[in-house]
């Protein structure tokens, strides 16, 4: 189990979050706010990063608050973003991927790619090979993407990675949250190849009630979605515990790359160290997803 008196104060170093302003952003970000760090937070909505910054300003806590708009589902915007922080700051000690959508209709990013695989996967691969430059300048070093419980389930669809042939929403976010822990799983290989001091690791918050759960509702207008989730509700844990196996990931000196965090039961529960998709442990298959995203952003 984790300790989470082992957490020292964090002054000095800086954090970036992506999709900051609500839910296990926002709660990421008041942890290490409390603790002194400096947090870049990302937001896709200005008036929303705003709101939660007035927010967070009341508990008077010692770090420093930056916001700045992120749009992931454009990675020329994602391209300028990257340039911005790198003349901004000197350096950054954590990159947290935290941003997410889940199970919407059928929609393309600004890039014509189907939009979970473009911003839960692509965008935040490519905001990290941006920024490793930065993060590989400090000791100690982090990347933490957070997937979702579902990567248990997924499957790379090969033929058809885009949805193009047929679109199942649940099954290209589970896809999705699969190629988070692939990814982060073949950083961390490349990393350990070339003697980083940066590592890679991953987080899940099991089932934790944030926005993504209403966004879902609203955009498929799914009365049997709603109702699922109103009968799923007492299994539901807060953001804020959610947030936890992140945060752990991010900050604990005992945390190692390669790790992943997750609820001590899966679903709910303080965090511990979990077991990775075994459908992301497979040398060859990260390889070929990493080849694939690759070359679908080199040109950008």
């Amino acid at each position: 189990m984790v300790r989470f008196n082992e957490i020292k104060m964090q002054e000095g170093r800086v954090f970036l979050i992506t999709g900051a302003n609500s839910g296990l952003g926002y709660e990421t970000s008041k942890f290490l706010l409390e603790r002194g760090a400096t947090v870049i937070m990302c937001s896709r909505d200005l008036l929303k990063g705003e709101k939660a910054i007035q927010s967070l300003l009341k508990f008077n806590f010692p770090g420093k608050i930056e916001l700045v708009e992120l749009n992931l589902s454009d990675l020329k915007n994602v391209k300028k973003f990257s340039k911005y922080i790198k003349n901004r700051f000197q350096s950054l000690d954590v990159l947290i991927n935290n941003a997410g959508i889940m199970a919407p209709p059928k929609t393309l990013s600004k890039q014509g790619l189907e939009i979970q695989f473009a911003v839960n996967h692509l965008a935040h691969m490519f905001l990290t090979m941006e920024l490793l430059p930065m993060l590989e300048e400090k000791n100690n070093s982090r990347v933490v993407t957070v997937t979702s419980g579902v990567q248990y389930f997924g499957k790379i669809q090969w033929d058809d990675l885009q949805g193009n042939i047929k679109y199942d929403r649940w099954k290209s976010y589970a896809q999705s949250k699969l190629a988070n822990v692939m990814f982060g799983l073949e950083l961390n290989s490349k990393l350990i190849e070339r003697h980083s001091k940066t590592s890679s690791l991953l987080a899940h918050p099991g089932f934790a009630r944030t926005n993504l759960q209403r966004k879902s509702v609203q955009a498929n207008q799914s009365w049997q979605e709603e109702l699922a989730y109103k009968l799923m509700a007492p299994m539901f844990q807060s953001a804020e515990m959610g947030a936890l196996p992140q945060i752990a990931a991010a900050t604990l000196s005992s945390a190692k790359g390669g790790e992943q965090y997750g609820p001590r039961f899966n679903f709910r529960g303080s965090p511990k160290i979990c077991r990775n998709a075994p459908n992301a442990l497979n040398n060859n298959s990260r390889k070929r997803l990493w080849a694939i995203s690759e070359k679908l952003i080199k040109d950008i």
